[in-house]
């Protein structure tokens, strides 16, 4: 199959919140009050565990379909860690992103735990998400 691609716009809505449009879709990224935001949505950080779950979720279901896996339902938690001074101006040594992030997925599945194993090495290795944090993705920024 060929390369496909993706894009959505972006707006500023007021400094911390941006509207995104992707395709028919609108999502609002916002920060927290305690980060100087008012709120009314996720942030960056919060869409990127989200877009993780999202695209986790696609291939366990993918995957299990490969493998004759009966997947009657997916739970999904993902938890990350990140120092914000970075993001605020501050001198630190720390990088601006995540330092991890931890994903837990608890399938219910009569599935034997070595099936569960092999599956959830598979739908990792598949997902295009992981693939993008696990891995350098050259990003160019520039102005138009």
């Amino acid at each position: 199959m060929a390369d496909i691609s993706f894009s959505v716009k972006a707006h500023r809505e007021n400094p911390t919140k941006t509207v995104v449009k992707a395709r028919s879709f609108q999502m609002i990224i916002d920060e927290p009050a305690d980060l100087g935001g008012t709120n009314d949505g996720a942030n960056p950080v919060e869409y990127l565990l989200a877009a993780l779950s999202g695209c986790l979720n696609v291939m366990c279901h993918v995957v299990a379909r490969e493998l004759n896996i009966n997947l009657r339902g997916l739970e999904i938690e993902l938890a990350g860690r990140l120092n914000p001074d970075k993001l605020f101006g501050k001198e630190t040594s720390d990088r601006a992103g995540y330092k991890e992030i931890d994903v837990v997925i608890n399938p219910d599945t009569d599935a034997d735990r070595a099936t569960l194993e092999k599956w959830l090495e598979v739908v990792e290795s598949r997902c295009p998400v992981s693939d993008n944090l696990n891995n350098p993705t050259p990003v160019h920024i520039k102005l138009k």
